[in-house]
């Protein structure tokens, strides 16, 4: 089996340097019958909108199976665990909570505590609950403030048993992908919808950051971004001028909100009424100081001009992943560079998501899976590249700890380092699993045996 290692000296093979595994509710939890229902499911209901027909409601069963799996994740050495709340299953439609589904996360918590693995905590993961949606949803400016509540909940329940919590798992996604784009739940396709979700969900960043750090003081707070470095197709003005345009669209107006309180200007490129409504102090709030940035990276984007805009070109030179995606480490190092020559305040970071989908087969209880082994390879050093460039990094998690629904791909790309067999629940380690836990393992051998400073 395949290795992987890192630099002798690497500040991540240190105490300071977090490893862990990360999952999010809709995508692994089940337990369907106990919470309302999400816009997820309501999503999966309609014909046509998952590439493979399925849904969330069993997924890996984890509701049933936690016990387990906090086992599992223990046996991996890592030193976190990052999960996500399913909002529906602590806040009913009436507004009361959720009591059986609030203690599920305290339990948890407790668990992992219990083996010495620090929580960190999502609060939106996209699962945003149906009945929230009928009021218009992201869309709707009361949502950011019904967050706050949400947050509030969790926060007074956990308060600093959790070692970080994020606010919002890629506000891009639910924001462009889910209103703009119509790729994801609720599935709109409107582009001054993407720009006003953005807002919303940016809002709610800023009015829950105060409370969580309120009632967990000791706690990290931050929020988590995708990022990808964007790429011109040809070195034409018109294709330069459009991957600009996207790094500006897709990276920066996520980003830029939070660190100056300002939105990148696109100049001509979006019409007035395309733009979000802000009210006065929203920025002020959105632009709160944060402990972390948590960073997801899965791949690089090319663009081209498409009459004034920009439009990506897929990928056909192989390596690709089963997603379609190019497997493009540098890339990761590349654009925190990118970030940290624009922004002198860029937070320290944490890598809270890097993975890949492989056409994974269980074959003697086994899946050798050494292309995942060879991405977690190349993307870690790259994380070490950060490091030497002067980049203040402070952890990776690998996505993702368990194969899982993969949104509109359904079950039909496996990104666990855990194989899943949907129908027993069985979970198989991978040899990429067994190759990170070598190396975690390994690492946690060294801290013990290294004299106290």
């Amino acid at each position: 089996m395949k290795k992987i290692s890192l630099p002798q000296q690497s500040k991540m093979l240190t105490s300071d340097f977090v490893f862990g595994v990360a999952t999010s509710s809709f995508q692994i939890e089940g337990g369907a019958a106990d919470r309302e229902l999400s816009i997820w499911d309501t999503f999966c209901a309609e014909p046509g909108r998952i590439k493979d027909g399925s849904n969330g409601l069993v997924a890996c069963e984890h509701v049933q199976h936690w016990r387990a799996d906090v086992e599992l994740i223990a046996s991996l050495g890592v030193d976190a665990y990052r999960f996500s709340v399913a909002w529906g299953r602590v806040i009913n439609a009436n507004g009361q909570i959720n009591q059986a589904g609030l203690q599920f996360y305290v339990d948890l918590v407790d668990a992992l505590n219990a083996k010495g693995i620090a929580s960190h905590m999502t609060l939106y993961h996209w699962d945003l609950p149906q009945y929230l949606q009928d009021q218009g949803g992201w869309l709707n400016r009361d949502t950011a403030y019904r967050f706050a509540e949400y947050a509030e909940v969790m926060v007074r329940a956990l308060g600093n048993k959790v070692a970080s919590y994020a606010t919002l798992n890629e506000p891009f996604c639910s924001a462009y992908l889910s209103y703009e784009a119509g790729i994801h739940a609720p599935g709109m396709k409107n582009r001054s919808y993407g720009r006003q979700a953005a807002h919303n969900l940016l809002l709610a960043h800023g009015l829950a950051l105060p409370i969580l750090r309120k009632h967990a003081p000791q706690a990290e707070h931050g929020i988590v971004l995708n990022f990808s470095p964007c790429f011109a197709a040809s070195s034409a003005a018109a294709d330069v001028a459009a991957a600009k345009l996207a790094h500006a669209y897709h990276n920066l107006w996520y980003l830029q909100p939070l660190l100056t309180g300002t939105y990148p200007d696109l100049g001509d490129a979006l019409k007035a009424d395309e733009l979000p409504k802000v009210a006065a102090g929203d920025l002020e709030l959105i632009s709160q100081p944060i402990d972390f940035l948590g960073v997801n990276y899965y791949t690089r984007t090319v663009f081209r001009d498409k009459n004034g805009w920009f439009s990506d070109v897929p990928p056909t030179k192989p390596p690709l992943t089963t997603m379609g995606w190019e497997i493009y480490p540098q890339g990761l190092t590349e654009i925190l560079v990118q970030l940290k020559e624009t922004f002198a305040n860029l937070p320290p970071i944490y890598i809270s998501e890097n993975g890949a989908a492989f056409p994974d087969e269980l074959i003697d209880n086994a899946v050798h899976d050494d292309a995942r082994i060879d991405y977690y390879q190349q993307h870690l050093l790259a994380v070490n590249d950060c490091i030497d460039a002067g980049i203040d990094m402070r952890g990776y998690f690998a996505w993702s700890l368990l194969d899982n629904f993969e949104w509109a791909e359904g079950y039909t790309q496996r990104f666990g380092i855990v194989h899943v067999d949907y129908t027993t629940q069985k979970r198989t380690l991978k040899d990429s699993a067994k190759t990170l836990q070598a190396l975690w393992l390994e690492r946690a051998a060294q801290l013990q045996t290294e004299p106290a400073v």
